[in-house]
């Protein structure tokens, strides 16, 4: 009877257990948690909040400044009497500065109305230009430009014939490549640059219009410079250069066209006083190659210098000297033209609102093939005026002396007072 008894308790044991216990299996997961939303995908796991990081701040890829600028001018010239100008001079350069490119677009115009009897309103100089610099690793960078440009001359400008009266049009394109090397205490530069200029005819008092299409010409130029940096300071240096010009046609003074190969050596020395003081000098010779046996070829000295000092960021003095075989030019009868220019300027901030500035040229130019020579020299001051951040008062003179072996020589004084807003 004991076992029988052991058997129906349990029975009613079992009877007595929910049904469910009865056959369950292995246990398993509650379903509420399976409803959980941070099982979804792309939400569990979730990132612990000290994961979290907040976004950089967006940056414009670039920096742009701007300026437009509003000028009034009177003349005097003891050729043409006396003339007043307003120009508007709008402008304005675009900067990345990139971890390796760094990039920087810039342009500006020049528009003017000049209160004569005409009273037209005239662009006189429009420019867009690029450049760009990258360093290739610590020893080596490449640079490139490029630049479009187009000007007009005003009449009775300083630096004009007297007797043109509506001056030449001028369009040209450049591009420019360079590299940069550095091998210890050498250094290397290789660039080259190529350029396209097209004129447009001038209207003369003397002889009426003067067509300038033949010297429209492609100029390409290549040129090698090799320094040795004897101390930190300064730098022992050698260049020579390659030039070609192709003029679109002949020249009608000439018969032929004046096409020309150019060579050019130089040799000099350059320092660099921590950016207070820049300086250097170089002489070599050039000669110009016509490629028509009748036109005489060309041998010059090449003078070049230069000087920048800036102690501080309230004074900077600079100073150039150069020498240069080119083409004449528009309204000019000759085979090219043997240019030195002189050039000197002086920029003193007296305090945060006031700056003054004094400038020097001189100049002499001599045009082969013709014997005509032009000796100019000029000198100007001015003083810049600032009302805050973005305005800016200024007020200059200038003074210029033109003395041409075939038309004379000209006197003009200049006044002028402007004001200028920025960015």
């Amino acid at each position: 009877m004991a076992g029988h008894d052991w058997i129906k308790l349990l029975v009613i044991t079992a009877g007595l257990l929910p049904a469910g216990a009865a056959w369950a299996g292995p246990p398993g997961p509650d379903g509420s948690k399976l409803d959980d939303e941070r099982l979804l995908p792309g939400i569990y796991p979730a990132a612990p909040e000290i994961a979290a990081r907040p976004e950089e701040p967006a940056h414009p890829p670039f920096h742009l400044d701007w300026s437009i600028g509003l000028k009034g001018s009177y003349a005097a010239s003891s050729a043409s009497g006396g003339s007043f100008l307003t120009t508007l001079n709008p402008a304005f350069t675009a900067t990345h500065d990139g971890r390796r490119l760094n990039l920087v677009i810039d342009g500006d115009a020049e528009i003017a109305r000049p209160w004569s009897a005409s009273g037209n309103v005239d662009v006189t100089a429009l420019r867009l230009g690029l450049a760009a610099d990258s360093a290739l690793d610590r020893s080596t960078r490449i640079s490139g430009k490029a630049a479009l440009a187009f000007s007009q001359k005003l009449p009775g400008a300083p630096e004009l014939d007297p007797l043109v009266i509506q001056p030449a049009q001028e369009l040209t394109g450049a591009l420019g490549l360079g590299i940069e090397r550095r091998f210890g205490k050498v250094n290397l530069g290789l660039k080259g640059d190529v350029e396209r200029t097209i004129m447009g005819p001038t209207t003369r008092a003397d002889t009426g219009i003067t067509d300038n299409s033949s010297q429209n010409l492609w100029a390409a130029d290549i040129a090698l410079r090799a320094g040795l940096q004897v101390t930190p300071i300064f730098e022992i240096f050698g260049e020579a250069g390659i030039s070609r010009d192709m003029f679109d046609q002949a020249t009608p003074s000439l018969g032929v066209a004046a096409d020309a190969t150019g060579k050019s050596l130089r040799g000099g020395i350059a320092g660099n006083w921590n950016g207070i003081l820049t300086a250097g000098a170089s002489i070599g010779v050039g000669h110009h190659d016509f490629d028509a046996a009748g036109l005489a070829d060309i041998s010059a000295q090449l003078y070049d210098a230069s000087l920048t000092y800036s102690p501080d960021s309230t004074l900077s003095l600079t100073a150039a000297l150069s020498t240069n075989i080119e083409p004449t030019g528009a309204d000019a009868n000759g085979t090219a033209r043997i240019q030195h220019l002189a050039t000197a300027g002086l920029s003193y901030k007296v305090n945060s609102w006031l700056r003054l500035r004094a400038s020097a040229d001189w100049g002499l130019s001599v045009l082969e093939g013709n014997g005509e020579t032009e000796r100019r020299h000029g000198a100007g001051a001015g003083a810049d005026y600032a009302v805050n951040a973005h305005t800016a008062l200024s007020a200059d003179y200038g003074y210029s002396h033109r003395d041409n072996s075939r038309t004379g020589a000209v006197d003009t004084h200049t006044i002028s007072l402007g004001v200028i807003l920025k960015r």
